[in-house]
């Protein structure tokens, strides 16, 4: 139980009083924050726990490291690569890669051109792994069918309009995986640094049923070659076919230490804020979210680096005084997607102005997992693969 001396902060400059937590900076503005006595919020306290079940670090976060490398190269002897790692272009990703290599990994890194890369996430990519000498698929997107699906969810008022390239992004690390038959997939998820984020603010990043029935109320043409999550793959998370390991998890992983790591070993150059190495996801997170809904998601960024040590909850209270990002450059951001987009002004400012809705107003693969008929097929399928354990001597029939 985490305790302070310090009661919950009203902020009076905001134009809807909020109540700002004693530990990090979440507020108010996610919809279903709670507060104990302390002034404390829940993410603070959910963060204790998912670092304690999932992070491991010293001694132990280094055996268990080694026997995670073993078991990949068991897995991956005689292909030609023994684990699929994403590339971004940003920081969790590229110190991925570097930690790969540096375990004797044969990794293949994949990076989704969604038509949205920065020029400096280009040239990190590029000069990272060709200093690293690791290979690169590129999946290049059909960019009017992606166009239309990202169109679609900006119609639908939701939060969510970064869900088609977050869907798309993982979808691909999985069936290239498939198409390559490794069966390790090493992502750049890392628990101290992103446990703040509310559902209300990002919500049904896997669930296609949600991005299907947002596309089919608002798009405008077929979805015929976007990778994606079935809902067989959602329900499972590809667990029967694949393994995921998130490896910063077993490290002790510093991205204020990270960045001068990258810039001064392998000539990895900033972007200016977490994911904005996509134009597209700086203009979501520092223009589309504050102006619509009043989500800022440096709150979450911030608040987690707060937990983990790395920042000061007083430091983080300054920088959210400033502007997301330069308002210049937000302009000029607003010109450059409504253009890309092929939006006029009338209709860029009817998707800023729209009501918002959420998740929960569209079908979803999720709203499926709660009906009783799945709910019922679940129980059946309990019951034959415990009869089958039993009747094996608790041994899969598969094994």
């Amino acid at each position: 139980m985490m305790t302070s001396t310090t009661a919950p902060i009203t902020m009076s400059t905001l134009a809807n009083s909020r109540t700002i937590c004693s530990r990090c900076v979440m507020d108010t503005s996610d919809p279903d924050i709670a507060f104990d006595t302390e002034g404390v919020c829940r993410h603070c306290h959910g963060y204790e726990q998912q670092v304690l079940d999932q992070v491991r670090v010293g001694e132990e976060g280094r055996r268990l490291l080694e026997n995670i490398t073993r078991r990949i190269q068991a897995a991956g002897a005689g292909k030609r690569y023994d684990c699929i790692i994403g590339v971004s272009g940003g920081v969790d990703s590229t110190y991925v890669a570097w930690m790969v290599k540096k375990l004797g990994l044969r990794p293949l890194a994949v990076h989704l051109d969604n038509g949205w890369d920065s020029e400096i996430a280009v040239s990190n990519i590029s000069t990272v792994l060709r200093k690293m000498g690791i290979d690169l698929h590129t999946e290049v997107l059909d960019w009017e069918e992606f166009k239309d699906i990202q169109l679609a969810f900006l119609r639908a008022s939701t939060p969510d309009a970064e869900v088609p390239s977050d869907h798309a992004i993982f979808a691909c690390l999985y069936h290239t995986a498939t198409k390559f038959g490794v069966r390790h997939v090493i992502t750049g998820v890392n628990t101290r640094t992103e446990t703040h984020l509310p559902s209300a603010w990002s919500h049904g990043h896997f669930d296609y049923g949600y991005l299907k029935a947002v596309h089919r109320r608002h798009g405008a043409r077929p979805i015929r070659t976007f990778p994606h999550y079935n809902f067989y793959q959602f329900v499972t998370g590809f667990r029967h076919t694949h393994e995921t390991l998130n490896i910063l998890n077993y490290v002790d992983y510093s991205k204020k230490d990270a960045l001068v790591f990258l810039q001064s070993e392998l000539g990895w150059r900033d972007y200016g804020g977490k994911h904005f190495e996509s134009v597209y996801t700086r203009w979501y997170q520092g223009v589309y979210l504050p102006r619509k809904f009043g989500y800022d998601k440096r709150r979450s960024h911030f608040s987690s680096r707060i937990c983990s040590g790395e920042l000061t909850r007083d430091f983080a209270l300054q920088e959210l005084n400033k502007p997301t990002y330069d308002p210049r450059l937000q302009e000029e951001d607003c010109v450059y997607v409504a253009k890309k987009l092929s939006l006029n002004s009338d209709a860029f400012k009817a998707i800023m102005t729209a009501p918002p809705r959420r998740f929960q107003d569209y079908p979803s693969y999720e709203e499926r997992m709660r009906s009783l008929w799945f709910k019922s097929a679940m129980g059946a399928y309990q019951f034959v693969k415990r009869h089958i354990l039993r009747r094996n001597g608790g041994k899969p029939a598969w094994s």
